[in-house]
């Protein structure tokens, strides 16, 4: 099997490759005088017409990429047995995830990243000086008595045009959340969602220059008419001039500052994408389409999965409400859902607001706890207020839909010798995740050296220190941790001195009544979703093929092909749009519908082992606090024992992290942006060569 997983994953690579070579054939005077003619006389055909070879060089090698990416993270997704013996990765990659670059509006940039922005940038400069040198050799007048230097400026304003649509072709993928080409090269979506942010506004400031360039030439031609001019037989100009300003839209309201202070704004108007899109296909016309084809494709799978999975509502088992004004939602799961720690679950409370769909860390571990799953939510906007005064109102029921969980393809944490996690506030949720984890590895592999672990957590107030008490899991399995090296600072920074009352032990349980309505956390393809994904991707894509060329060929091709009509250019673009909804809509409510009518009969079970008696009491009087046994419990006595408290006081993160022992030294960071740029910043320093980052964050 490991042999299969290594071939699959160099054929990806080797594929990948490929692909970005014809990227970088497009602008050669070789590949327009003497490959172009030839491929469309070869691929062109009257099933496909200007589409053909778009589909096979551009479409194709992503979707296998895709295909076989689903295959290789299936055989991927449980972890082997841990070793004993902790295999170390060479000091070139731990450089290359080095930050080297910590400032706004960047944020935290590493080696790689830097080197490969870099090269994308050189990239398309390359291709844009390209582009002008072919073209500025068969300059075409478009005007009687239009002069060199005008056909030249527009030219270069056609050209900005062509290196925004090469940036679109990479920008849907971070925002893939289930994607199966990110976990490829070890990515998330979450911690690749700044180069969709980098590609917005590279793509967002071509495309203005295109249009801007455009509207200056037609200005100093005497064509302004241009602009309304809407083509039967190329492209749409009045469909560039809506998209245009619609991104502009766009981009305007995700500009950082105007995103924080108006996120519902940016929120909303974020979602004209789909608009977007359509009249950027009708600009760009059905040859270009394809090339920026795959990561839409993917994208529109991705969406309307998470879609219908958001249609069910999850099980909300219970809740437990800390001092802090943060709460402890407890789901029941599947038994047979995976994910590893760290991941993000999407929550949406239709009572609240239909719309808004917001990340939280997953805080239960899937091996310890593997009929339920925590997400841990503190009240820091408005939408979290009133989630936490409708959990305190003593609710009986509260109607939840999830998406998720997505997170990392492996727990990469555990090959460190040693792991300091630094927090700010909430930001400890993802460590109680790893925490859990390490628990349960230290519990079940003894051969095995668990990474020593120092967790240092920044709090504001004396009962923001009750998030502590949530470290450990609600479960009846005992709990040991003397196998697990763990060393906790936490660090109060407003109040001077300990409080008298024990903030660890206010915690209260409130639970909430079943629906036989609501269904367990699962993923929206079951267990073996990675392969059930492939299925998807590979019945959609094909239908689309086979859709496409017998519209274009007995429909399209015999119009033209008489001569005596021309099929609309925008028609054309319009049935591209209208085969890929129909075909990710079929192929994915076809595999989703079936794999949920082979779920009824689990989920009828769990619903009654897992049934929770209802109270003869008021809904007032379930709020208890059976919780204080489990808070004197051996386990939670090491925990406390583990702890040091500082009060009145900030941590030295220089001097803790430099002081830090061994030759592998993991430091992961969650918290404001100030927290994580300070850290990276002393990773970066060079003082410390055993010091290797990670930050996990949603301030994006």
């Amino acid at each position: 099997m490991g042999s299969s997983v290594v071939l699959m994953r160099t054929i990806c690579f080797a594929v990948f490759l490929g692909w970005l070579l014809v990227w970088a054939l497009i602008p050669t005077k070789v590949y327009k005088n003497t490959w172009t003619p030839k491929l469309n006389n070869k691929l062109n055909s009257t099933y496909f017409r200007e589409q053909g070879k778009n589909l096979l060089l551009f479409s194709f090698p992503v979707m296998l990429i895709a295909l076989l990416g689903c295959v290789y993270l299936h055989l991927q997704k449980k972890p082997n047995k841990l070793q004993s013996k902790r295999k170390m990765r060479s000091p070139r990659l731990f450089f290359s995830q080095r930050p080297v670059l910590v400032m706004a509006p960047l944020g935290i940039v590493t080696a790689i990243e830097l080197t490969i922005a870099v090269m994308f940038v050189a990239f398309l400069i390359w291709s844009l000086a390209n582009y002008l040198y072919v073209s500025f050799g068969h300059l075409h007048m478009h005007k009687a008595g239009e002069k060199v230097w005008q056909a030249k400026f527009r030219s270069v304003s056609l050209r900005l045009g062509y290196i925004g649509n090469t940036c679109w072709a990479f920008l849907f993928f971070p925002v893939t959340r289930g994607s199966s080409i990110l976990p490829l090269v070890g990515l998330t979506s979450e911690s690749s969602i700044k180069y969709h942010i980098w590609l917005g506004h590279l793509s967002n400031a071509l495309f203005a220059l295109h249009a801007v360039g455009f509207l200056i030439y037609w200005a100093m031609t005497n064509q302004m008419a241009e602009v309304l001019e809407w083509s039967e037989t190329y492209v749409s100009n009045v469909a560039g001039v809506i998209a245009i300003a619609i991104a502009t839209v766009i981009w305007a309201t995700s500009l950082p500052r105007f995103r924080r202070k108006m996120f519902e704004l940016f929120f909303y108007t974020h979602h004209l994408y789909i608009l977007y899109i359509i009249f950027y296909v009708l600009h760009v016309g059905p040859a270009y389409f394809c090339m920026i084809l795959p990561g839409i494709f993917l994208f529109a799978v991705d969406r309307y999965l998470r879609f219908l999975q958001s249609r069910n509502r999850a099980r909300l088992l219970s809740a437990r409400a800390l001092p802090c004004g943060v709460v402890e939602l407890n789901f029941s799961k599947s038994p047979g859902l995976y994910y590893n720690p760290t991941s993000i679950l999407f929550v949406n409370v239709p009572s609240i607001s239909k719309l808004q769909w917001h990340p939280f860390t997953v805080t239960s571990n899937c091996n310890m706890e593997q009929d339920k799953l925590s997400i841990l939510v503190k009240t820091e906007g408005s939408w979290t207020q009133k989630l936490y005064q409708q959990i305190s109102s003593s609710v009986d029921r509260l109607e939840v839909s999830v998406e998720g969980p997505y997170g990392p393809n492996s727990a990469h944490f555990l090959r460190h010798e040693s792991l300091v996690m630094v927090s700010g506030g909430s930001g400890i949720s993802p460590f109680i995740s790893i925490v859990r984890e390490l628990i349960f590895q230290s519990n079940n592999n003894p051969d095995y050296k668990i990474p020593n672990v120092h967790l240092i957590c920044v709090f504001k107030k004396s009962a923001d220190l009750s998030m502590l008490n949530i470290m450990l899991p609600v479960s009846d399995a005992p709990t040991e941790l003397s196998k697990l090296q763990l060393q906790i600072e936490a660090y109060v920074t407003r109040d001077s001195e300990q409080p008298k009352t024990d903030t660890l032990k206010e915690l209260q349980s409130i639970w909430f009544k079943s629906n036989p309505s609501d269904s367990p956390v699962s993923g929206a393809l079951g267990c073996n979703s990675w392969l059930w994904l492939a299925v998807v991707i590979a019945s959609s894509f094909v239908m689309f093929l086979l859709l496409l060329g017998i519209v274009t060929r007995f429909y399209i091709y015999p119009i033209e092909r008489n001569g005596t009509e021309v099929y609309h250019y925008s028609y054309k673009c319009l049935w591209d749009m209208f085969l890929v909804c129909v075909c990710v809509f079929l192929a994915s409510s076809a595999v989703f519908l079936w794999l949920k009518k082979q779920q009824n009969a689990i989920e009828v079970k769990q619903i009654q082992n897992m049934e929770v008696p209802t109270p003869t009491t008021s809904p007032s009087s379930w709020f208890h606090t059976a919780d204080r046994e489990l808070e004197e419990s051996l386990p939670n006595q090491c925990l406390v024992q583990a702890t040091k408290f500082h009060f009145g006081e900030r941590p030295n993160l220089n001097k803790i992290l430099l002081d830090v022992k061994g030759t592998d030294v993991g430091v992961l960071v969650c918290g404001p942006r100030k927290m994580r740029h300070e850290v990276a910043k002393i990773c970066s320093s060079g003082l410390a060569d055993n010091l290797h980052f990670e930050s996990i964050s949603f301030s994006w």
